[in-house]
C-alpha cells in the first residue's frame, strides 16, 4: 500500500488472527520497515474506530476547560507523573526554545497501596481525572486497553522479524508499563520565539509508539539517507508508529529510533493521542546475541527498564 509520505504502510490484520506463516509475511515488512526508517504506518489493526474518535473528541473537551481546572490536575501533584502539563513544561530538542504544546499524562490505574507503588516503581500509581467531564475515565481507560494489545501484538510481531520465537519478548511484555499521552498544540505564533516548535527534534525513550494525529498533520521524520526532514502526514484509520530507543538499544541499533518533531503549520489547533509501550520495569534489556555482526560487541551496557525510563526523564525534564 502506498502512502503520502515515503514511509511504508503494513496491514497488521495477520498479527491478530493470522497464520503462523501469514504472522510471519507481516514481521517481514515490520523488520525491513524498523531497520530503515524506524517509523512506519499500520492498518487493519483492530482498535475500534468509533473509539479513536471519542478518544480525540475528550481530549478537545479536556483542553477547553479553563486553565485552574487543567492545573488543579497538574502531574506535579503526582508521584508517579500522571495528569496534567501546561504549555512550555518540557524541552525535548536541546538548547531549542520549550515545547508549544499541552498535554495529558495517563498511565495503568495503579491504587496507592499497591506492592508496586509502595515499592516506589517509576510511573506506577493512581491516575489524576478531571471530574468535570464523567466520561473522560472509561473512554480513555477503554482506549487504553485497546492500544496495549495492539502494542503486545506488534512486540510479538517484532520477535519474528528478527528471527526469534514468537514468545521471545514475553518477560518485558508481562506486567508492562505504558503510558498514553493527549496532546494540544495551539496555532504556531506569528512570530515564534527562535526555534520554537510544537515538538522539538527528539526519539522516543521506550520501545514502541503507537501515534493517532488529527487532520492538521505536522509531524516530520528525519530521513538520514536523504539527510532531511519528511513529512508523515495522517493517513484515516492509520497508526504511526516508531522505534524507541529501549528497542534500538537492544537490537544493538540495528533497528533504528529515528529523531522526529512536530511543527504546526495548520493555523488552527493540532491534537494527538501518542501511546508509549515501555515494557516490565524490572525486565534487564541486554543486546540480544542475533543482533550482533560476527566480531561485533554490544554498544551498551545491561540496563533495566525502569532505570533506562528514568535517565531519559531526566533528560528532558532535568
Amino acid at each position: 500500500m502506498s502512502s503520502p509520505s515515503c514511509l511504508p504502510v503494513i496491514d497488521v490484520a495477520a498479527l491478530h488472527d493470522g497464520s503462523l506463516a501469514e504472522r510471519r509475511a507481516v514481521a517481514e515488512q515490520l523488520g525491513r520497515a524498523c531497520e530503515q526508517h524506524g517509523f512506519f504506518y499500520i492498518v487493519n489493526h483492530g482498535v475500534d474506530a468509533a473509539l479513536i474518535d471519542a478518544v480525540f473528541a475528550a481530549s478537545r473537551r479536556f483542553f477547553a476547560l479553563d486553565f485552574p481546572v487543567k492545573a488543579a490536575l497538574d502531574k506535579r501533584h503526582s508521584r508517579c507523573n500522571r495528569g496534567y502539563e501546561p504549555l512550555r513544561a518540557q524541552t525535548l530538542e536541546a538548547g531549542a526554545a520549550p515545547d508549544l504544546k499541552e498535554s495529558f499524562y495517563i498511565g495503568a490505574e495503579v491504587p496507592g497501596d499497591d506492592p508496586r507503588v509502595l515499592a516506589g516503581r517509576f510511573n506506577t500509581g493512581p491516575n489524576q481525572w478531571p471530574v468535570q467531564l464523567p466520561a473522560f475515565r472509561a473512554v480513555m481507560q477503554d482506549y487504553y486497553a485497546q492500544a496495549y494489545a495492539l502494542g503486545v501484538r506488534l512486540i510479538r510481531g517484532f520477535a519474528l522479524s528478527l528471527q526469534l520465537r514468537e514468545d521471545y519478548f514475553d518477560a518485558y511484555l508481562d506486567d508492562a508499563a505504558a503510558t498514553l499521552r493527549l496532546l494540544h498544540y495551539p496555532p504556531q505564533p506569528a512570530n515564534p520565539a527562535p526555534g520554537e516548535k510544537g515538538c522539538g527534534a527528539h526519539t522516543d525513550f521506550g520501545g514502541l509508539t503507537l501515534l493517532l494525529q488529527d487532520a492538521a498533520g505536522g509531524l516530520q521524520v528525519w530521513d538520514a539517507q536523504a539527510g532531511g526532514w519528511i513529512d508523515a502526514p495522517p493517513i484515516a484509520g492509520a497508526y504511526v508508529v516508531n522505534i524507541g530507543d529501549l528497542m534500538a538499544r537492544w537490537t544493538n541499533d540495528r533497528y533504528v529510533s529515528t529523531l522526529h518533531r512536530v511543527i504546526n503549520h495548520s493555523g488552527g489547533a493540532r491534537y494527538s493521542v501518542p501511546f508509549f509501550f515501555t515494557g516490565n520495569p524490572l525486565h534487564e534489556i541486554a543486546c540480544i546475541p542475533s543482533c550482533l555482526r560476527p566480531g561485533e560487541q554490544p554498544r551498551y551496557p545491561v540496563v533495566t527498564v525502569e532505570q533506562h525510563q528514568r535517565d531519559c526523564y531526566q533528560r528532558t525534564y532535568g
